[in-house]
């Protein structure tokens, strides 16, 4: 169908203009104004989506027609591709029709031809055969190319892409409409659809999908109703109806529809059904003409001129004739030069219905004889009951599917040909492949596809059927292991290993008695297979109490993969090797083998990519951030050259260097990469990847956080995003103030991840945090009856309002809610198999005996873990530095906290299993460091030396943490007096709080800076302030306002208005930094100058004479 075509055809019907363009767009003007309102955006660099539905015949096609020149007429080019009624046979045949017409644009066909995936959708491109056009990263190579290129060609001038009869697509295509919808961020691009909305029934598969893009922000839908009486009618008379009475009887009878209406005129009215009414201008044509629609009919709505020449048997000069006769009839058009079209597909459709049964076999047969499109060729052999032809077209159809990149057709025609093959005489030979292998290429297709269960259930079914082979058995543990099935996978592993290794020894698979060279050569045509075996086989045991026998295994794997020069298999066994070296903490010999990995071009780009992701990981993980992102930087530089940004390491490689860029604090970087990370979600893949972009947006304090969550919520059952969307919903709610709501959040995730997860470590910490500042609310005072209540005032006047979180976020402090409640519920069952890469925590940094912090933090472990089981440890040395911040927390909230130590202290020390494991990283020592101090903080007590040794552990490079933890040490530092140094670290933490814009932490320091009274970050040294200073001129309470003249000074005004949000003395002490007996001291003359007697009263008149700040 899509072959090189003659060019006679073109002459005939150069004269003939369709009876569609004589007439004037008429009655959609608001809907063709929506849709030029779409055009225009995506011309400014707000890129859109038109989707157009209505019943068969409403102008759909018209509509869009006038929307195409209204957009070549901006300058926008404009590729339109149409579906087929073909159902999954024809892998992106709308995208191929559009790119086939870029012919005549020389810049966009250049764009075409650098890309290896679309120049193969080219009609007439040769597919090569190379291990990377087979792979299955071909249809993400594919979507990545096609993404490129809009962005390529959009970024010289403003493009539409054009897919009409969206209902007839394939599935692929309408996967790669759903990426391009949500991937298209700032291109100059605008997508426009067209389908039929009567052919929607309820299970039809594009309902979902319509549904999916109608929640887009880009898309606009517009649905054709039928036609007004006086557009039907100015339609009519333009098309020559001058009859009133004619004209009136058929608006009547066509009930606003354009397309029935024409009909009508053309047949004078007859009352015909639909089919009938179609089907009686075809009768009108000559014999010879009809039998020329009827083979067109069998094609489909489009057919190639060479074809129809052959298949109707005319000679030229009578097929000339012929289709003169149709065409001026209006029945078929020209179709961009190579070949006709069905004016609708309601013709088509009448005309096919209209077959003879013989008649259809003959005409389908006739065309699979002159085809060589595999997947036409088995929907011909099909319909024409040739069984062996379809199967061996079937076949060659799934092949070329995997080659375009088209799994869920490659699929469908690897399971027509299963489907077919015990219906075929020596089906194998007819076929050209062995049943088990086209099981595996069937399995591949499916799991590539997304339906792992299917996979898996189809290659067991071939097992149960046919000699077993080592490759069946290893593909089925490799999809068991991604299913979850581990025990299943272990097993088929060991299989795949037993069965490979008996074939290496007997001399490989065959029959008879064979030369010594002959046995020679088949051990090493069984090598491969080995190799795969072992690697697949070690890596089910990596994560198991068994992961030192995978370490033996990935060995011999990499041995044999090298004897047999298996580049894949070895990368995979170097990867396999690193990840035992890295439980094992031993990371600078991770990073050799990974390093060795990295370099091998196995020629499986998912390998490589994952070897680059895992070298640049490792670096991360010791702190070398330059290297790790230049790393990361080769692995997305191949990303892009092979269309794979947007396969799962590409992104992943994409999110590593967005952590290098934030943990750096390179956040204007950052926000670059994760600009392109949508809010609004519909599929797991994009929560993953909007969920990465909460770590620069909580810690910012962005106003998008509370509608990214809102959106991520229906992902929460995915442990990934569980970890990080949930992980930082947390600390979006501490900084706004609801510890509970974070408890909530953090207890989820503990729950979700395995105890040996170096990624627990961090959630410990925060829920630590979480727990210091609920055990704080909790021990406050209840308000006395009669307490005047308002508003909980911000401690920093700059900082604006937070907006209402929605309900299902952040959930309100109950105080009916005891302590203990906090505690989880049993352990659930969890995800077997979560090692998520967005919070690498790996490689040990060696502790130096010198160092006094490191020595002070190992005696007060052994407090600490006595702890665990009794209460918090006593503060003894250094008394004078160790300073107590609050009581005792509730009990329940000190069980809590212990258990949340343990987890921390279980992850940076367990392994697989039940086994150890080497120490964790840098990052997550820094993060262990931070869980201790914390600790100490729910268990009332601020230590300077826990939180010095949290700010130097994360002086590796992490800006943020660094600061994060200079706030904490300043508190600490405040409480034992240590007033200049404080300084110094809240002034180092603040200025990097408004370097990089970190709004909650720069609010939370400020509101320390006002309790600890110092000055501006900008100056050297703390102020000293006098306790006396009276209210200066201007300010509340003196002479230049209405209120009463209360001689209040600075001081009192602060303790006045802590006093009236009901905190104690102590609390106020605490606040202040300032000795418990001061407060006493301010609380009696604030009661004195007041002239009341209770604090109770205080508060009432300070809130009645708006005397609080």
């Amino acid at each position: 169908m899509y072959e090189p075509v003659l060019s006679e055809h073109r002459a005939i019907l150069a004269d003939v203009t369709g009876r569609e363009a004589a007439s004037a767009l008429v009655g959609r003007r608001a809907e063709l104004d929506r849709l030029i309102a779409v055009l225009d955006a995506a011309a400014g660099g707000r890129p859109g989506v038109a989707v157009v539905g209505g019943d068969a015949g409403i102008g759909k096609t018209r509509l869009v027609r006038e929307l195409a020149e209204q957009a070549r007429a901006r300058g926008f080019a404009v590729l339109t591709g149409q579906c087929a009624e073909l159902g999954d046979t024809l892998s992106y045949l709308p995208l191929a029709d559009a790119l086939r017409g870029a012919s005549g644009d020389p810049e966009l066909w250049q764009a075409i031809e650098a890309r290896p995936m679309l120049r193969r959708l080219v009609p007439g491109a040769a597919l090569d055969a190379s291990p990377e056009a087979a792979s299955g990263l071909a249809q993400q190579q594919l979507f990545g190319s096609m993404l490129g290129l809009l962005a390529e060609v959009s970024a010289a001038r403003p493009l539409a892409l054009v897919l009409e009869d969206l209902h007839w697509a394939d599935r692929s295509t309408r996967d790669l409409l759903v990426f391009l919808s949500r991937m298209v961020q700032r291109e100059r691009v605008c997508l426009i659809c067209t389908y039929r909305t009567d052919d929607l029934h309820r299970r039809h598969p594009l309902r979902p999908l319509l549904a999916e893009m109608q929640r887009l922000p880009a898309v606009t839908s517009v649905v054709l109703g039928p036609l007004g009486t006086t557009a039907m009618a100015d339609h009519l008379v333009a098309l020559g109806g001058g009859d009133a009475r004619v004209i009136g009887d058929i608006i009547e009878r066509a009930e606003g529809n354009p397309f029935y209406a024409e009909e009508l005129l053309a047949v004078e009215g007859l009352p015909y059904n639909v089919a009938n009414l179609l089907l009686a201008r075809v009768e009108r044509l000559s014999e010879p003409a009809q039998q020329v629609l009827r083979a067109a009919a069998v094609a489909g709505r489009r057919v190639d001129h060479h074809l129809l020449r052959e298949v109707s048997g005319l000679r030229d000069i009578e097929l000339e004739e012929s289709l003169r006769e149709i065409a001026s009839r209006g029945l078929l058009l020209p179709d961009g030069g190579h070949g006709y079209a069905f004016r609708h597909a309601l013709l088509q459709e009448a005309v096919y219905a209209d077959l003879l049964p013989g008649e259809r076999v003959r005409l389908h047969n006739r065309f699979a004889s002159l085809l060589d499109s595999p997947a036409e060729l088995a929907y011909h052999h099909l319909a024409g009951h040739d069984l062996p032809g379809a199967l061996a077209a079937s076949v060659a159809a799934g092949l070329r599917a995997d080659r375009l990149g088209a799994p869920v057709e490659a699929h469908g025609h690897y399971d027509q040909a299963l489907a077919l093959w015990h219906r075929v005489t020596g089906a194998e030979k007819v076929a050209g492949i062995d049943r088990p292998r086209l099981a595996l290429l069937t399995a591949a297709a499916a799991e590539e596809s997304g339906d792992t269960h299917r996979a898996i259930a189809q290659l067991r079914e071939v097992l149960t059927t046919e000699r077993p082979t080592s490759e069946v058995w290893e593909r089925l543990a490799y999809y068991l292991i991604d299913a979850g099935e581990d025990a299943a996978a272990t097993e088929a592993a060991k299989t795949a290993v037993h069965l490979a290794t008996e074939a290496v020894a007997s001399g490989g698979p065959g029959e008879g008695v064979h030369s010594p060279a002959v046995h020679e050569g088949r051990a090493l045509g069984a090598l491969p297979d080995l190799a795969r075996a072992l690697a697949t086989y070690a890596r089910t045991l990596i994560w198991t109490p068994l992961h030192a026998e995978g370490e033996a295994l990935a060995e011999r794997a990499l041995a044999t993969a090298r004897e047999s020069g298996i580049r894949e298999a070895e990368s995979s066994a170097l990867i396999t090797l690193a990840v035992v070296a890295d439980i094992a903490g031993d990371l600078p010999r991770a990073e050799e083998l990974l390093a060795v990995a990295a370099d091998i071009r196995s020629g499986d780009l998912s390998v490589d990519l994952r070897a680059l992701y895992s070298l640049a990981r490792v670096q991360y993980d010791q702190g070398r951030l330059a290297d790790a992102a230049s790393t990361a930087d080769r692995g997305i530089e191949l990303a892009r050259e092979t269309g794979l940004t947007w396969s799962v390491y590409g992104t992943d490689l994409r999110f590593l260097k967005f952590l290098i860029h934030y943990t750096a604090g390179e956040w204007r970087e950052a926000g670059e990469l994760t600009a392109a990370f949508a809010v609004r979600v519909g599929r797991l893949g994009e929560a993953r990847l909007s969920g990465y972009a909460l770590f620069l947006e909580v810690a910012r304090g962005d106003a998008v956080v509370e509608e990214r969550l809102a959106w991520l919520r229906p992902f929460w059952n995915d442990s990934l995003v569980t970890y990080i969307a949930r992980g930082l919903a947390a600390e979006h709610a501490l900084w706004n103030g609801d510890p509970r709501a974070a408890t909530e959040h953090l207890d989820a995730v503990v729950e979700a991840l395995e105890p040996f997860d170096p990624a627990l470590i961090r959630i410990c910490a925060t829920a630590l945090w979480a727990l210091a500042d609920l055990a704080r609310t909790s021990q406050r005072p209840t308000v006395e009856p009669g307490y005047p209540t308002e508003p909980t005032r911000s401690a920093d006047p700059a900082r604006p309002a937070q907006p209402a979180r929605p309900a299902d976020l952040v959930s309100p402090v109950d105080p009916a809610r005891p302590a203990a409640d906090l505690v989880p519920p049993a352990d659930p069952a969890r995800p077997a198999d979560l090692v998520p890469p967005a919070e690498p925590l790996r490689v040990a940094e060696p502790a130096r005996a010198d160092d006094p912090a490191r020595v002070h933090a190992s005696a007060r472990r052994t407090d600490l873990a006595r702890a665990t089981s009794s209460a918090p440890p006593a503060t003894t040395s250094p008394a004078d530095v160790m300073a107590h911040v609050e009581g005792p927390a509730p009990a329940g909230i000190r069980a809590r906290a212990d258990d949340l130590l343990r987890r921390a202290r279980d992850a940076a020390t367990l392994g697989p299993g039940s086994g150890t494991r080497g120490p964790v990283g840098i990052e997550g020592q820094a993060w262990l460091a931070r869980a201790e101090a914390e600790w100490l903080r729910v268990n009332g007590t601020a230590d300077p030396v826990a939180w010095r040794r949290v700010v130097e552990a994360f002086d590796f490079g992490s800006v943020y943490e660094v600061a994060r933890s200079r706030w904490r040490l300043a508190e600490a530092l405040l409480i034992a007096g240590e007033r200049d140094e404080a300084f110094e670290h809240w002034r180092e933490a603040m200025i990097t709080a408004e370097t990089l814009g970190a709004a909650p932490l720069r609010h939370a320091l400020a509101d320390l800076g006002r309790r600890a009274r110092f000055p501006s970050s900008s100056q050297s040294r703390p102020a000293v302030h006098s306790e006396a200073t009276p209210s200066s001129p201007g300010t509340p309470g003196t002479a230049s306002d209405d209120r009463p003249q209360i001689a209040l000074t600075g001081r009192e005004r602060e303790v006045l208005a802590l006093v009236a949000t009901g905190l104690s003395n102590r609390e106020i002490a605490e606040r202040l930094f300032i000795a418990h007996k001061t407060v006493s001291v301010h609380v009696s003359n604030i009661l004195a100058k007041l002239g009341v007697s209770s604090r109770t009263q205080a508060a009432a008149y300070a809130h009645q004479h708006d005397l609080l700040p």
